[in-house]
């Protein structure tokens, strides 16, 4: 297991983060004897803007414009992403913080802006797409639910391998807001190591 740091917006514009995501896996691939990792197959997860991360990176495996830095002779494919509460289509926020969030970030909230099209992950959806988990609270005040389900249909329809979860009575980051979240914390713990398994072993 690796945990990553890598450039953040606005200081350093999109899509910075998601090249140096796709440098550390190629990081790892480079350095995989040294740190005695097994990389034919990697899985990547991560929740909000770590949740929009990882599905720009599972969707544009090897995408020359996204390829920079070093280690350019390793490959930044993934064989499986576990997407939690992140924004997937980022044309479609209507909620005044995400407007904010977009404004801060992109430095637009405009949904025909070039630039939130090419950050928005379903734009990147191919046949091609590796498996992925989409989980997400029914009751998120900060990403809303639909975009899990926009990013799930547009899996669906390219005939990927996707599941979603959608977590009863959680709020952002699965915190409860009426009753236990089901599943449970401990729950989902386990469907996403499934899911590794499942798709890694």
């Amino acid at each position: 297991m690796a945990a990553i740091n890598y450039r953040l917006m606005p200081e350093y514009p999109f899509p910075a983060e998601v090249l140096d995501g796709k440098c550390a896996i190629r990081f790892l691939r480079a350095h995989a004897d040294e740190y005695r990792l097994l990389t034919e197959k990697i899985g990547i997860w991560g929740g909000s803007a770590g949740g929009h991360l990882t599905t720009m990176i599972g969707l544009t495996s090897d995408h020359p414009d996204l390829e920079a830095g070093e280690y350019l002779n390793q490959s930044s494919r993934v064989d499986a992403v576990v997407e939690m509460f992140g924004p997937t289509d980022l044309t479609q926020i209507t909620d005044w913080l995400q407007r904010w969030l977009m404004r801060r970030a992109f430095g637009t909230d405009s949904p025909s802006d070039a630039r939130l099209l090419e950050g928005s992950p379903v734009q990147c959806v191919t046949s091609g797409a590796p498996p992925f988990l989409i989980l997400h609270g029914e009751m998120d005040r900060a990403v809303p639910v639909e975009q899990a389900q926009i990013l799930y249909q547009k899996l669906s329809d390219a005939s990927a391998d996707v599941t979603l979860v959608i977590v009863g009575n959680a709020n952002y980051n699965f915190k409860l807001t009426d009753g236990e979240i089901d599943p449970s914390r401990e729950e989902i713990s386990d469907l996403m190591a499934d899911f590794f398994d499942r798709t890694l072993k």
